[in-house]
């Protein structure tokens, strides 16, 4: 899920990311497609096809696959007509979702979507305005030290950095993301996550464990539907219950 690395956290502590690795590459191969189908195969001159191509770097998706996913989006293989849809509703806990979907049967997935929503007591409706689109990168502690990064991306357009006990994580305007991102690269380092995404204006807190079990459970299966590329998400879940949450998987 886009925009939380407290989500993060736990998707680590379950060690879902490699038992999921084909399913990322699935829906890395959509994007790819989709951003050269509207702008062409050449990164140089589609900025659309050059942030998702950080995506698959970040995520050591094999370059065979990388090129065969151009090569359906330019048309030179047959591939699948994909439409863009973001459908917008709530989590239990009054939680805000953005969800971004690539389907080429778009009735098919509206439906499974508003199905997935009321059975976890959630529901469709605009939730939009409690977003903006903004750049993060997340860069492990043990690559560089704080000051030396923060100079780094500041200088080169960042608007700020935190961290935690392992990572930092930077934010951007959305203009400014491959700016900061190439600066990065360039000094060497390797980021843990790289991308323009919807991130909260105003988390809601979710203090209560059974809530923010059945919110964390609705993201995580939206996450699984095939045709979901990103569910973004305004929840704040304090780190003790994360951590028992965890635990208990």
């Amino acid at each position: 899920m886009s925009g939380h690395s407290k989500w993060s956290k736990v998707k680590r502590y379950k060690g879902v990311l490699d038992a999921k690795r084909g399913k990322i590459f699935s829906k890395l191969t959509k994007e790819i497609a989709v951003a050269c189908k509207h702008g062409g195969g050449d990164p140089g001159f589609n900025p659309r096809l050059r942030t998702i191509l950080m995506k698959a770097r970040a995520a050591n998706m094999p370059v065979e696959n990388i090129d065969r996913a151009i090569k359906k989006g330019t048309g030179e293989l047959a591939g699948v007509n994909y439409e863009e849809i973001t459908y917008e509703g709530y989590a239990p806990g009054g939680v805000a979702l953005l969800i971004d979907v690539l389907t080429d049967n778009k009735n098919r997935t509206a439906s499974e979507i508003r199905m997935m929503l009321t059975k976890a007591g959630g529901h469709l409706a605009s939730a939009k305005h409690l977003f903006h689109r903004k750049g993060q990168i997340t860069i492990p502690k043990e690559q560089i030290g704080e000051d030396d990064l923060m100079t780094l991306v500041l200088d080169a357009g960042a608007e700020d950095m935190v961290s935690d006990e392992t990572d930092y994580a930077i934010t951007t305007d959305s203009h400014a993301f491959e700016a900061v991102h190439k600066a990065i690269e360039t000094k060497g380092l390797k980021p843990t996550t790289a991308e323009v995404a919807y991130l909260p204006i105003t988390p809601v807190p979710l203090n209560d464990e059974k809530t923010a079990k059945s919110a964390l459970a609705l993201v995580e299966a939206l996450e699984e539907h095939d045709d979901v590329q990103n569910v973004h998400s305004n929840f704040d879940i304090p780190d003790e219950i994360i951590e028992k949450l965890a635990a208990a998987v």
